[in-house]
């Protein structure tokens, strides 16, 4: 084999050994892949039920209730509404109107079952992706100063 084969060989298969890493960490992390979607966004997708997601935007005024850890509300981008419950202790600044992120599974009846709920920490902070999606609709308000 001359000087070039040896060298185009070597090349191929680095590639081959480059390409197969990435296909095996591709396969690992595609069960550890969320997704994040607005109210609207997963109205429009259909993901199918028992798959993860996080979910952002608004606490719906006035349509939030609480049974013992139970916790059931509606997250709203104020086109679109998701009903969504939870089971466990709150953050302490979760209230209506107020943008939350939430983590879980769609369950086959349309709910969202979230396992964990976050809650903005202050009056300035809102996730980016939840802002974006408010100012596409031209409901977000800005920062306060």
């Amino acid at each position: 084999m001359t000087r070039k084969g040896k060298r185009l060989t070597l090349i191929f298969g680095a590639l081959a050994v480059l390409g197969l890493a990435a296909g095996l960490i591709m396969f690992a992390l595609r069960d550890n892949i969320v997704f994040f979607y607005t109210p609207t966004q997963l109205a429009e997708k259909h993901p199918a039920p028992g798959a993860r997601l996080r979910i952002g935007g608004l606490v719906k005024q006035v349509r939030w209730s609480r049974r013992g850890r139970d916790v059931s509300f509606v997250i709203t981008d104020n086109e679109n509404e998701l009903a969504t419950t939870y089971t466990g202790l709150l953050p302490d600044l979760f209230r209506e109107g107020q943008g939350v992120v939430a983590d879980g599974v769609l369950a086959s009846d349309g709910k969202f079952r979230a396992d964990s709920v976050l809650a903005k920490h202050d009056e300035r902070y809102m996730p980016r992706d939840v802002a974006e999606a408010l100012k596409k609709q031209g409901v977000w308000q800005g920062e306060k100063k």
